[in-house]
C-alpha cells in the first residue's frame, strides 16, 4: 500500500512540475535579467554567435568574389546560424534535464535570461544620464559613444537625451520583447523549449547587427540576414505597439501617430518601435545625426508636446518593463489553462 502511495505522490509532483515548468522558466529568466543582466565578465551566447559570424565573413570575403556567390553565402550563414543556435539551445537544456529536471530548469532560465537586454539597456541609459544630470556634458558625450554609432563629440544636452531615448526605444523590441515573444510562442504553441526559439531569434538579430547593412561590403552577404530579421521582428513589434498604445490610455491617438510617422522610417520595425514610445510620452524623436562626419536625416516621429527629459527616458524603460510583465502574465495564465 505504501509503495503505491509513494508512486502516486511522485507522479503528482511530476505533473505539477510539467504544469508550472514553462512559467517558472520564463519568470526566473525575466527576474535574472532584471536583477543581474549581462555582467561584462561573463561569457554570453552572443559572443559565440559573433565569433562565428566574424570568422565566416572573413572567409567569405577572402574566397568569394562575385555578388551571386556572396548572396548564397549569406543565405547559408543565416540559415546555419539561426537553426544552429536554436539546436544548441535545445540540446543544452535536454542534456541538463537528463541530469535532473531542476538542473534543466536552471540552465533554461539562465540561457533565456541571456536573450533579454532589459537590464543592459537600463544600465546604459543611467550610465549616460548620470554625468549629464551632474552637468558634465563632455563625460556624457564620451559615455554615449559606447552605445551609439553616431558622432557624439558636439552633441547638445537635448541631442544626447534624444540619442538615449532612441537607443532605449529602438532596442526595446529586438533586445527584449521580441525574444520574449518567441520564448512564449516556442513553449506555448509549438511545444518546444522556449529558449530554443529565443536563441534562434537572437541569432537573427545578431546577424542583422553585424552584416545586415545596405552598404559595402555587406550588401550581398548580409541581404538575407537583414530580411529574415525584419520578418521575424514584424509581428512582435506590432504587438508592442498594441500593448503600449493600450497602456498609454489613448490608443487611438497613439495608433494615428504611428500610422502617420512610422512608415517614413526605412526600417519596417524600428520606426514603429521608436514612434509608439514617442507618441506615448508626448515627445518627438528623429532628426539629423552625424556618422563619421556625414550627416544623415532620420524622419521625425511623434509630436513635440514637450522636450525630452531624463524622466522620459526613465518612463520609457518602465513602459518596456510593464509590457514584459503583461506578456509574462498572459503567458503564465495560458500555460495554466493548457
Amino acid at each position: 500500500m505504501m509503495p503505491a502511495v509513494g508512486k502516486l505522490l511522485r507522479d503528482r509532483r511530476r505533473v505539477l512540475w510539467c504544469e508550472y515548468y514553462p512559467g517558472l522558466v520564463l519568470g526566473v529568466a525575466a527576474l535574472l535579467d532584471y536583477l543581474i543582466g549581462d555582467p561584462w565578465s561573463w561569457w554570453h551566447p552572443v559572443q559565440g554567435m559573433g565569433w562565428v559570424i566574424s570568422r565566416y565573413t572573413q572567409l567569405a570575403f577572402k574566397w568569394l568574389k562575385t555578388p551571386l556567390a556572396l548572396r548564397w553565402a549569406g543565405v547559408g550563414l543565416g540559415i546555419g546560424l539561426i537553426l544552429g543556435s536554436g539546436w544548441v539551445g535545445w540540446l543544452t537544456v535536454a542534456i541538463a534535464h537528463s541530469i535532473h529536471p531542476l538542473v534543466g530548469g536552471a540552465i533554461a532560465s539562465v540561457l533565456l535570461a541571456s536573450c533579454f537586454a532589459g537590464r543592459s539597456l537600463r544600465d546604459a541609459a543611467e550610465d549616460v544620464l548620470r554625468p549629464l544630470q551632474g552637468g558634465n556634458l563632455a563625460e556624457a558625450r564620451s559615455r554615449l559613444s559606447r552605445y551609439v554609432g553616431r558622432d557624439t563629440e558636439n552633441l547638445s544636452e537635448a541631442e544626447i537625451l534624444r540619442a538615449i531615448l532612441e537607443t532605449v526605444t529602438e532596442n526595446a523590441t529586438d533586445g527584449i520583447l521580441a525574444p520574449l515573444f518567441y520564448a512564449i510562442v516556442g513553449t506555448a504553441i509549438l511545444g518546444v523549449e522556449g529558449v530554443s526559439l529565443a536563441l534562434a531569434y537572437k541569432a537573427a538579430s545578431t546577424l542583422d547587427s553585424m552584416v545586415g547593412y545596405r552598404e559595402a561590403p555587406y550588401i550581398d552577404l548580409g541581404w538575407f540576414s537583414a530580411r529574415v530579421d525584419d520578418g521575424l521582428t514584424w509581428l512582435p513589434c506590432r504587438l508592442v505597439v498594441l500593448t503600449l498604445s493600450l497602456l498609454s490610455g489613448k490608443p487611438r491617438y497613439v495608433w494615428k501617430l504611428c500610422l502617420r510617422d512610422a512608415p517614413k522610417d526605412p526600417s519596417p520595425n524600428s520606426g514603429w518601435s521608436e514612434c509608439v514610445y514617442a507618441a506615448t510620452l508626448g515627445v518627438q524623436v528623429g532628426g539629423t545625426n552625424w556618422y563619421r562626419g556625414i550627416a544623415k536625416h532620420k524622419p521625425l516621429l511623434g509630436e513635440p508636446l514637450h522636450p525630452i527629459t531624463p524622466k522620459d527616458v526613465d518612463r520609457a524603460t518602465r513602459l518596456t518593463r510593464y509590457c514584459c510583465l503583461i506578456w509574462l502574465a498572459g503567458a503564465i495564465a495560458s500555460y495554466g489553462l493548457v
